[in-house]
């Protein structure tokens, strides 16, 4: 996401409840799994290594230095999405619906303020026909080159049936798409997320992450993230911009499960840029822009497209 900085305003919010490690094991238990070490896969990447925004409107602060200028009152509500960048900082006052990213930048890893950032999105006053609270996962296709690549068809103590037939190790389609389930999984289920089955997952497609040059196979990754998720009754959309999209996944067919997912597009420069973004394609030709994301004074705010 486009969360780069901390917050140069708002309120700070108490920390909230951990992230058990106890409570992941119990959940993993119970699903039948005990998840060998999740090294990451790199650094967390670099401030704008993905969606590369235009700057916003600035002005000068008394100390002189620039910051852009937050959305004006009366306006339309926005939401807005948090995660790992403003763990040393503080967050937006009274969102009108929130949005929180549940990893450390990497596809394999968990945000480590997730629950203070949570108990923070108890705050958003809802009424934009979006979620009060969403949920937005990292996603990547690393091929062996990370820390843990599937070899088998076999995960979350189960044999899954895979539409690209039967992971052997390869870095091909069926491979990408038991990792794609995993990291799914792993989102679900250790990353101490309460009733996940409840929330609509946003499905964070950036070139800052590890991809394959396949298309073929990134597109597989997503469709396993999204398979898992709608197994368990959960909601999927896709953050990208089109050009990103495009470069990892490019055009998607009508029998894939991510047809008809909605999207929220990143890139807008300025609250009017967002609302006519509203109007932009697409990430798949079977779904429709819901959001729309611009940055204005060091926070990622998010215009309504319902």
């Amino acid at each position: 996401m486009s969360i780069f900085s901390s917050a140069a305003r708002g309120r700070n919010h108490p920390v909230g409840r951990p992230a058990s490690a106890l409570l992941s094991f119990v959940v993993a238990t119970a699903v039948g799994f005990i998840p060998g070490p999740r090294l990451d896969d790199g650094a967390p990447p670099a401030p704008e290594s993905a969606v590369t925004l235009a700057s916003p409107r600035t002005s000068a602060t008394s100390s002189g230095a620039a910051r852009a200028q937050p959305p004006e009152p009366g306006r339309v509500p926005l939401g807005n999405d948090v995660s790992w960048p403003q763990c040393s900082g503080e967050l937006p006052d009274e969102p009108a619906f929130a949005i929180v990213g549940v990893n450390n930048g990497l596809a394999n890893t968990t945000n480590p303020c997730l629950h203070q950032q949570l108990n923070w999105a108890e705050d958003a006053a809802g009424g934009t026909g979006q979620p009060r609270l969403a949920l937005y996962v990292n996603t990547a296709n690393p091929g062996r080159r990370g820390s843990w690549w599937p070899a088998n068809n076999e995960y979350g103590g189960k044999s899954l049936a895979n539409p690209y037939g039967t992971c052997q190790g390869k870095e091909d389609a069926a491979c990408a798409y038991l990792y794609g389930y995993a990291k799914a999984f792993d989102d679900a289920y250790l990353r101490t997320i309460p009733d996940p089955e409840t929330y609509l997952w946003w499905l964070d497609v950036e070139t800052g992450n590890s991809w394959s040059g396949d298309r073929n196979a990134n597109r597989a990754d997503l469709e396993g993230m999204t398979d898992f998720f709608h197994s368990i009754g959960a909601r999927v959309g896709i953050y990208s911009s089109a050009r990103q999209w495009g470069q990892i996944v490019g055009e998607v067919g009508s029998a894939s499960s991510l047809y008809s997912l909605p999207s929220w597009l990143a890139g807008a420069r300025t609250p009017a840029d967002a609302t006519s973004m509203c109007s932009a394609p697409p990430l798949t030709a079977g779904g429709k822009v819901v959001l729309t994301q611009f940055v204005a004074d060091g926070f990622d705010y998010n215009h309504s497209c319902i």
